[in-house]
């Protein structure tokens, strides 16, 4: 017969659970180390936001893409280069409230032709960046279009050169900005192109991080199976 385990010393489940917790504390700083010295994520971009005019002046952030929005006849179109977050209402808007009444005063009605005022707004010196040729100023437009025309339509005919990058994002209205295409800028304002090497990109997880939690979470079931082997030997 095999003898019957010896209990446990008292306090020996304290003693295994301070081990266990020696053991980790050095591993879970290091974890926040790593955590600390992961790259910062981008604090805006810098690109052309769309804007759908309302009536009063007000803007309306376009949630559809210039080359799949068709507005109609009397629409007000709105771009603004600025530094920005990643879309959504909290984008730069255009300064400048538009009005089709005034925009398209001097542009008649045609038979068989749309019009869409457009408010270019090229944004301020510090949206510009530092290495950008100097924004030109405000600028508006009435385009008489066909019915279906897009708003991508609409825009070449009143600025052009457009600009797009491989993957149809607009960088640029009337060769404005002259280069980049939304790029991206840390939270100390310097530009943090999208294809430079070295380190994480987006908004993904940090590797680093990843393999650091996992060693953590391999070695506290090391130290717990240790602890338990010394409490029952």
């Amino acid at each position: 017969m095999r003898p019957a385990p010896r209990p446990a010393p008292a306090g020996a489940g304290v003693r295994s659970r301070r081990a266990v917790a020696v053991l980790l504390l050095p591993l879970l700083g290091a974890v926040l180390v790593l955590a600390s010295a992961a790259p910062a994520q981008a604090a805006g971009y810098r690109y052309w936001s769309f804007w759908r005019g309302a009536e009063g002046g007000a803007w309306t952030y376009q949630q559809q893409g210039p080359a799949v929005a068709v507005p109609p006849d009397g629409a007000v179109d709105g771009w603004r280069f600025a530094l920005s977050p990643d879309g959504g209402q909290d984008a730069a808007k255009p300064r400048t409230a538009g009005s089709f009444t005034e925009i398209c005063a001097d542009t008649p009605s045609q038979e068989g032709r749309k019009r869409v005022a457009v408010v270019l707004d090229f944004g301020t010196a510090e949206d510009a960046g530092s290495s950008a040729a100097p924004a030109p100023g405000q600028r508006t437009a009435c385009a008489a279009v066909a019915p279906r025309a897009t708003s991508a339509e609409v825009l070449a005919t009143v600025a052009p050169p457009l600009r797009y990058d491989t993957n149809g994002l607009l960088c640029a209205i009337a060769g404005y900005p002259q280069a980049g295409c939304g790029d991206p800028i840390g939270a100390a304002g310097a530009a943090r192109p999208a294809d430079q090497g070295g380190g994480s990109s987006g908004s993904g997880p940090d590797i680093g991080l990843i393999a650091g939690g996992a060693l953590v979470a391999v070695l506290a079931g090391g130290a717990v199976r240790q602890a338990r082997r010394r409490r029952h030997s």
